[in-house]
């Protein structure tokens, strides 16, 4: 009951904020800008940014339920409105928050998704400055300032999450320093940095059924006022676990004919050496087609992916991974646990991670 009326007023509040937000115009300010050249401090930089349009902390990983794989992921997006800064109402809507969940068990053939929405305030929806706290009601991701340990709490009527995350490499900067580029404008960037094979224990809650699960997961945090380009439809997104320790990072952005406006690509080795890929030494390619059912949407779930000299396959774990997020970010894509494979060898895994492809639908907007 109280989870109920919680919603209720969540949902009075968005209206409310975007009703002020169209109300309060010119007088609102506006938002943060990157700097051109970024230097990231730990544990600062692992909190929210408030003075950014949009923010996201994307945890995604592979589970073993007693040998039967299973994929997750736990989302907090954070998105600024523009208020009057002489507005010092506690009930200003200042920043909005929404959370994606989502489980990805071949034996249930589809994927389970839960969302959340609400405005920051009253401790019932908060992203917090200075390490990363951010939360929901009873969802929420929280890093340990003693041990560095992420937590990943979330519970629906479907499934929960009960996750404990240990750090056992430093934070991957992505781009320059951190600073990546996401178009042919250097306006259009985020601050992007990913923590890669963090070594997951804990428990899953599916159905009445509670299990132990153990595995690895990916952490990406970015933050930006600009991501999109005005010629970017959405993009497809690779980021993986390497089995030798390794970790890969590959996107792009696709234009609105479906062609590449902009690429970018990261590996580091175990020892942790780092090679950065240009736009010429990167290429995705459909190798698969998958047609949802229920929105009618094609992806390229499976596909080819060349990184200088490298060549790798792209695998689905199942083919229904949509995310149809409507009724929080108002958003459809598809978002799913993948297997990389030696393209020279495909009886050969190299690696385990999720694979995001946005704007295949209506063309993607962060506002």
């Amino acid at each position: 009951m109280r989870y109920a009326v919680v919603l209720v007023f969540s949902i009075a509040m968005l209206l409310a904020g975007a009703l002020a937000h169209a109300q309060e115009g010119s007088n609102a300010g506006s938002f943060a800008s990157l700097p051109d050249k970024l230097e990231l401090t730990f544990p600062t930089d692992f909190g929210s940014h408030d003075a950014y349009r949009t923010e996201w902390w994307y945890v995604t990983g592979w589970l073993d339920d007693h040998g039967h794989p299973i994929g997750f992921q736990l989302t907090f997006f954070r998105t600024r409105l523009l208020v009057d800064p002489g507005n010092t109402s506690t009930f200003a809507p200042r920043q909005l928050l929404f959370a994606h969940a989502a489980l990805s068990d071949p034996r249930e053939g589809k994927i389970l998704f839960a969302e959340r929405s609400a405005r920051a305030g009253f401790d019932l929806a908060f992203a917090r400055s200075g390490d990363t706290d951010v939360g929901i009601m009873d969802w929420s991701l929280k890093r340990d300032a003693q041990d560095g340990r992420l937590s990943v709490r979330m519970q629906d009527s479907r499934f929960a999450l009960d996750l404990s995350l240990a750090s056992e490499q430093p934070p991957l900067l992505e781009g320059d320093h951190g600073l990546s580029t996401k178009g042919p404008s250097s306006h259009d960037a985020s601050a992007y940095y990913s923590v890669p094979q963090l070594l997951v224990s804990g428990t899953v809650v599916k159905g009445k059924k509670r299990f132990a699960v153990t595995g690895h997961a990916w952490l990406d945090h970015e933050w930006s006022s600009n991501y999109l380009d005005a010629d970017a439809k959405g993009w497809d997104w690779v980021g993986a676990n390497l089995a030798d320790g390794g970790a890969l990072m590959a996107f792009r952005m696709r234009k609105l004919d479906g062609s590449t406006l902009f690429s970018a690509a990261t590996r580091r080795s175990a020892d942790g050496q780092i090679v950065r890929f240009a736009q010429g030494q990167i290429d995705f390619a459909a190798k698969r087609l998958w047609r949802s059912p229920s929105t009618g949407i094609s992806y390229p779930i499976e596909q080819e992916l060349r990184l200088g000299n490298s060549h790798f396959i792209v695998s689905p774990l199942m083919n229904e991974q949509e995310i149809n997020a409507k009724g929080s970010t108002g958003t459809v894509y598809w978002e799913g646990a993948v297997t990389l494979f030696d393209a020279q060898n495909p009886a050969t895994p190299l690696g385990q991670g999720y694979l995001e492809l946005t704007g295949y639908g209506e063309r993607l907007r962060l506002q």
